[in-house]
């Protein structure tokens, strides 16, 4: 039987059952006439056995890594590749000979070869290739396109995107957890942000970058802004500042279990895999997310700007701020010469200059995070691989190289201190490593 026939769904392994690899698995649960997880490698147990006792997957095909799954060949027609940035690559180069099609999650690789290689990897394989860029598919951008295709608001002049990642998740992720430091993993920009410089290429359409430049820093989380009340503690457990402090592993992990909170184990249950007061507590005693913030034991920023000029003229802007109440619910401004369009992920107004009329468009909700753009991409992916037709996904794999290297450029302006001529750039870093 054919993949993509008719009559059966199309059948994915999770290669990491983490929160990334469940969310994509999700549209399989959610419609499992069109999509079934038939395999799961992990090796994290209490993850691999979860998930696949939602999916019913046997024990044959419950692999403890990467490795032990590909040495099984080819078992079902796709994998969703959900493991750290750094190993994107070397999994990629090893399940597409075998000629599984690939949805490898966000950012492709933390280096420009890698990212490079990754394209070699797929290219000229019959094989559907597809990168987790989710915001392109939630239902709230899909409808922001159709306007600015519709030409409703004239020539795009600017836009103006925020991405507040939140003061709780960047100390989780960015500060304690495993996107902390650039040498181990990748730069904040490109781990959180990477979607967003790609949102603004959907944007734009065929308008090509010109000039980008970035400003940005590790402003606030090191051992300079520590408090003089905290003392030499380098735990909250230890610190007698703590009660003041926002960024308590207390409050961020242990006191939401002991509330009425709506969502008391949101950041907890990346800690431990039974979440209650005791395993909790030992975490934060003892592990790396109870420590300081202040210790210095990151180094990525905590905040950055981005200003890319197009060809056409049109402008555009990117912040990324860690230090926001809201957990990254973006929002955007777009001002073209006919009307204004504003945004919050959720719904959007367009006011008409002509006309003077402005309308809100709320697009429907299907839930599921991004907005709807994860089971959006898992839907166009599904679909894509089901037809053998990449044009389901809208991006080829060099489009998916481009919005990563308008990322490496913004980060090569902030370092640099210079304006960087992108065309130049992208030539430059295709040459070097292809």
């Amino acid at each position: 039987m054919s993949i993509g026939e008719a009559n059966r769904p199309v059948t994915l392994a999770i290669i990491g059952a983490g929160q990334r690899g469940s969310a994509y698995a999700a549209y399989a649960e959610k419609y499992p006439d069109l999509c079934r997880v038939v395999a799961v490698a992990d090796p994290w147990k209490f993850r691999r056995d979860k998930m696949s006792k939602v999916h019913s997957v046997p024990a044959e095909n419950q692999y403890d890594g990467w490795k032990s799954l590909a040495a099984a060949g080819k078992i079902c027609d796709a994998v969703a590749i959900c493991t750290m940035d750094d190993t994107h690559a070397e999994v990629v180069s090893v399940f597409a000979p075998l000629g599984y099609h690939i949805l490898c999650e966000k950012p492709m690789a933390n280096s420009i070869k890698d990212c490079v290689s990754m394209v070699n990897s797929v290219r000229g394989k019959d094989l559907i290739f597809g990168i987790g860029h989710v915001m392109r598919y939630s239902p709230y951008n899909r409808a922001v396109k159709e306007v600015l295709d519709s030409g409703v608001l004239g020539e795009i002049i600017n836009i103006q995107h925020i991405e507040p990642v939140g003061w709780q998740h960047f100390a989780h992720s960015y500060v304690r957890g495993n996107w902390k430091n650039e040498a181990t993993t990748s730069f904040s920009l490109m781990a959180k942000c990477c979607h967003d410089l790609d949102i603004l290429s959907f944007y734009m359409g065929s308008d090509a970058p010109k000039k980008v430049s970035s400003f940005g820093s590790l402003a606030h989380f090191k051992p300079s802004k520590k408090p003089k009340e905290a003392g030499e503690a380098t735990r909250c457990t230890d610190c007698a500042y703590e009660r003041k402090c926002p960024f308590s592993a207390k409050k961020i992990y242990l006191e939401p279990l002991q509330s009425d909170n709506e969502d008391p184990e949101r950041w907890a249950q990346h800690l431990v895999d039974v979440v209650d007061i005791e395993n909790v507590g030992r975490a934060i005693k003892e592990g790396p997310y109870g420590l300081c913030v202040y210790n210095g034991q990151n180094d990525v920023a905590d905040n950055q700007v981005v200003n890319i000029e197009f060809e056409s003229g049109a402008t555009a802007s990117l912040t990324m701020v860690a230090f926001s109440e809201v957990v990254c619910n973006r929002s955007t401004r777009i001002h073209g010469t006919r009307g204004e369009l504003i945004g919050d992920m959720n719904s959007f107004t367009v006011f008409d200059f002509s006309t003077q009329e402005k309308r809100t468009v709320v697009p429907e909700q299907e839930g599921g995070g991004h907005g709807g753009g994860d089971l959006g991409l898992a839907r166009a992916f599904v679909k894509a691989v089901a037809a053998k037709d990449a044009q389901h996904l809208g991006v080829t794999p060099e489009d998916v190289l481009r919005s990563h290297l308008m990322v490496f450029a913004s980060e090569a302006s902030r370092k640099e201190g210079r304006v960087i001529d992108y065309g130049e750039y992208e030539k430059q870093q295709k040459a070097l490593y292809s």
